[in-house]
């Protein structure tokens, strides 16, 4: 799963595809897999985003990439969760885009408008379900 180049220096490098791993996690572990001299940043190797690894000794061994990928998963869903906590009760970033009440099912007046007359101004009136004005 790991592409490697020789650079100058004792450092490897190599290269895995981000799928499925979070940068923060990567970044924190990184070091506990493989010392206290590698590094990892964002780099996209052939048109396909991943992570550059620098490193004196091997990659990543596969059960080290799926434990990255099982604690970013984890990383994830508390994000989720934490956002779904703090955006209860929070006032809408749009609020033109606030849900207005259009209709109701069943209400006792009918919300049928008659056209009174022909005049200009287009007066309506608007009746109950027996038919007698309201307003």
């Amino acid at each position: 799963m790991c592409s490697s180049d020789k650079y100058s220096g004792e450092k490897n490098r190599y290269w895995i595809p981000n799928l499925d791993i979070n940068k923060k996690v990567i970044t924190r572990e990184i070091q506990y897999y493989l010392g206290p001299e590698s590094t990892v940043r964002p780099y996209t190797r052939e048109g396909e985003d991943g992570f550059l690894i620098t490193t004196a000794g091997e990659c990543l061994t596969d059960e080290q990439i799926d434990d990255i990928c099982r604690k970013s998963k984890e990383a994830w869903e508390r994000q989720v969760a934490a956002r779904a906590k703090t955006n209860s009760g929070k006032q809408l970033k749009r609020p033109l885009h606030q849900p207005v009440v259009v209709s109701r099912g069943d209400t006792s007046v009918s919300s049928k408008r008659r056209r009174r007359g022909n005049d200009r101004d287009e007066k309506f009136e608007v009746t109950n379900a027996e038919g007698i004005i309201v307003s």
